[in-house]
C-alpha cells in the first residue's frame, strides 16, 4: 500500500537575505543575526580594523615626527583647545565625544560616502584608522599612563565602527549584486542594505555611548591617580 501524494501547498523557503525572514525575530536580536550571517566578513573587518590601527601606531613609534605633526595639527585646528575647555566637565566632555564619533566619523566618514559610491566609506575608514594610530602615540610618560585606560576606549569604539562598516559593506554588496539579497533590482538591494545598516547602527550607538562615558570619566578621574602610582 502506497502513501497518497501530499497535496498540501508548500510555502517557499525563506533565505537569510530575505527581509521577511527577520520579521519574526525580536528587534534586539536582529543585529546579532546579521553578524552571524556575515561572520566571515565581520572577522575580516575586525582583523583589518585593528591591524590598520596598530600599523599607524607602529609608524608613529618608528617616526616620532608623524605623531608630533598630528599633535600640531590638532592644536592649529582648535581641537585641543575645545577638548581642554570641556575636559573638567565629564558629562559635557562625553557628549562632545559622542557627537564627534556619531556624526563626523560614523556618518560622514563611513556611511555617507558609501551611499554615493559602493564601499567608499571603507577606504576613508581605513585611512582614519592609520591616522588615529599615529595620533595616539604618547609623547610623554604621562601620555603612556593615559593610554592604559584609553586602550579600553579604543576597543569599544572600534567595535562600534566595525558594525557600521559591516553595514556599509552590505549596502555595497547588495547594491552591486542584488541577487545576493534575493532581489532582482539594484535599487531593491540598496534598500535591503540600508535596512541592515540601520539595525546594526543600534548596537553601534550603544557602544559609542558607553565608550564616550568611559573615555570622559576615565581621563578625568583615573589618569592622575594612576600616574601618581606608576610614575
Amino acid at each position: 500500500m502506497t502513501q497518497p501524494p501530499d497535496r498540501t501547498p508548500r510555502m517557499p523557503a525563506r533565505t537569510t537575505a530575505d527581509p521577511s525572514a527577520t520579521d519574526t525575530v525580536p528587534l534586539w536580536r536582529r543585529p546579532l543575526q546579521i553578524v552571524r550571517e556575515n561572520a566571515r566578513v565581520y572577522l575580516v573587518l575586525n582583523t583589518a580594523t585593528y591591524g590598520l590601527f596598530v600599523l599607524g601606531f607602529a609608524a608613529g613609534l618608528l617616526f616620532p615626527g608623524l605623531s608630533q605633526a598630528r599633535a600640531t595639527t590638532l592644536e592649529d585646528d582648535g581641537t585641543a583647545a575645545l577638548v581642554g575647555s570641556v575636559f573638567d566637565r565629564p558629562p559635557l566632555f562625553a557628549l562632545l565625544i559622542l557627537a564627534v564619533n556619531v556624526f563626523r566619523l560614523s556618518l560622514l566618514t563611513i556611511v555617507v560616502p558609501s551611499l554615493i559610491v559602493p564601499f567608499a566609506g571603507l577606504a576613508f575608514f581605513g585611512y582614519w584608522l592609520v591616522q588615529t594610530g599615529v595620533t595616539l602615540v604618547p609623547g610623554s610618560p604621562e601620555g603612556w599612563v593615559a593610554l592604559i585606560p584609553h586602550a579600553l576606549t579604543v576597543v569599544i569604539e572600534l567595535q562600534a565602527y566595525i558594525l557600521v562598516a559591516l553595514g556599509v559593506f552590505l549596502i555595497g554588496k547588495y547594491w552591486t549584486r542584488p541577487e545576493t539579497a534575493q532581489v532582482s533590482r539594484r535599487r531593491q538591494g540598496y534598500l535591503v542594505g540600508l535596512r541592515k545598516t540601520g539595525l546594526l547602527a543600534l548596537p553601534a550607538l550603544a557602544l559609542l555611548v558607553v565608550g564616550a562615558l568611559w573615555e570622559a570619566y576615565s581621563l578625568r578621574y583615573f589618569v592622575y591617580p594612576l600616574g601618581q602610582w606608576l610614575l
